[in-house]
């Protein structure tokens, strides 16, 4: 197993890893909004949101040589299922495979945002 670590995601909030190479199946940890060049949660609604959120997957799947055409499973997590169109719309345009996925509502998020994102992508 490898650790999987960029400047170009936030840095871990807790005792784990930004994602973990296990052959060529990549785990990340699930992903919010935080810009990591301020260390902070800056955008305010679910589209700004989501936004930073496939910023920071895309730098943690380039650092395992990958990209979001290499995703095969993502579990979402929304703070507020009324976002999930807004959402949806955004997501869309970065997992344009369309991987396999699970959305589910979470009463509460790491600092309090709308949206988090993990995924499990496969290096051909």
């Amino acid at each position: 197993m490898k650790k999987i670590h960029t400047n170009g995601a936030p840095e871990a909030i807790g005792p784990y890893s930004q994602a973990i190479l296990s052959g060529n199946v990549l785990y990340t940890s699930g992903q919010i909004a935080i810009n990591p060049a301020s260390g902070n949660v800056e955008a305010g609604d679910i589209e700004g949101q989501t936004e930073q959120i496939m910023k920071n997957l895309g730098a943690v799947l380039a650092e395992a040589g990958m990209s979001f055409e290499n995703a095969v499973k993502t579990t979402c997590f929304l703070a507020d299922m009324s976002d999930f169109a807004k959402f949806n719309e955004i997501y869309g345009k970065y997992f344009t495979g369309k991987p396999a996925r699970s959305c589910v509502a979470a009463a509460a998020l790491p600092k309090g945002v709308l949206a988090e994102v993990e995924v499990i992508a496969v290096k051909d």
